[in-house]
């Protein structure tokens, strides 16, 4: 399928992708760096669009959500591919695959109708897009998400926020409620992880402003989140995004475990109940860790 946000290349040889903030320039036969988007000649295609490599049956505050419709279940979908490469991901075998986008991992084919049927087959009222980046199945989730929700059921996207300036606008419309990853708020180690505070901030509260619902999660990881002094600007600047719009942004504190490239040591528990304390003084809704949920695979 066509890709929606691109341009062709100056010299016309090629096409500049326009999906997020890294703008990947690609010749014909090559992939955007997210492992998503793959230039055809002088255009850019998203050929895993209404693909899915894992379909599974969630509580909602898995996603995590826990200031919209607690004590539901909710349709998760995954895909392939991702727009940075945190060497912490805990779904590294779809976000960052081996071969790229090119990569043998099977994908189900669900149509906007399909996907419909299956949530009314389920009795299930939500749909997330979630377990890898869901904005590289951004002209899927605005096909479907109309469809969906003449008959009552949300969208969902559980995100890093690396959005380009117009995605948020686009989305803010079709999508119900974000949670939205906050990885760390230091600049040049978001740089290091393939990403931008400024962009993810400036998601967060496009869509916030837009009356989406959005909840942000820390994972506390060491030598990249958990610095607290880091943290504390974060606190400021959620604190003051609440009072701005009048609406509350919970935030989700979790502890990492070593996984994929990095080793470090699990966070230390003290320093988790630490920033725990720190988001309860300036924050109405703060959750620490995660919850035993049981999850239904499809």
């Amino acid at each position: 399928m066509k890709a929606r946000w691109w341009t062709t290349d100056a010299q016309g040889e090629g096409v500049v992708c326009g999906l997020c903030p890294r703008s990947c320039r690609l010749r014909g036969g090559q992939w955007g760096r997210c492992a998503a988007r793959l230039c055809d000649g002088n255009e850019l295609l998203s050929p895993h669009l209404g693909r899915f490599s894992s379909i599974a049956v969630d509580p909602v505050e898995k996603k995590p959500l826990r200031r919209w419709r607690p004590g539901s279940y909710i349709l998760s979908l995954g895909s392939l591919g991702c727009t940075m490469y945190c060497p912490f991901c805990q779904n590294h075998g779809i976000a960052q695959p081996e071969g790229g986008g090119a990569a043998r991992i099977p994908l189900q084919s669900v149509t906007p109708r399909q996907l419909l049927d299956k949530c009314r087959e389920l009795g299930l009222s939500a749909v997330a897009y979630t377990y890898n980046e869901p904005a590289l199945q951004a002209e899927y989730i605005l096909e479907a998400a109309p469809l969906l929700r003449e008959v009552g059921i949300a969208t969902v996207l559980v995100s890093n926020g690396m959005y380009s300036e117009e995605l948020p606008t686009a989305l803010a419309g079709a999508v119900d409620a974000a949670n939205i990853d906050v990885k760390t708020f230091n600049p040049r180690t978001y740089t290091r992880l393939g990403g931008s505070l400024d962009v993810v901030k400036r998601t967060v509260s496009a869509l916030v402003q837009a009356g989406t619902h959005v909840e942000c999660t820390t994972l506390v990881v060491p030598g990249i989140s958990d610095d607290a002094e880091e943290f504390a600007a974060e606190l400021d600047w959620l604190a003051d995004l609440c009072a701005a719009s009048g609406r509350d942004v919970p935030l989700h504190i979790s502890r990492y475990r070593p996984c994929y490239r990095y080793t470090a040591p699990p966070t230390d528990v003290g320093l988790l109940q630490r920033f725990t304390d720190m988001a309860g003084e300036k924050l109405k809704h703060v959750y620490s860790g995660s919850g035993p949920f049981r999850v239904y695979r499809l």
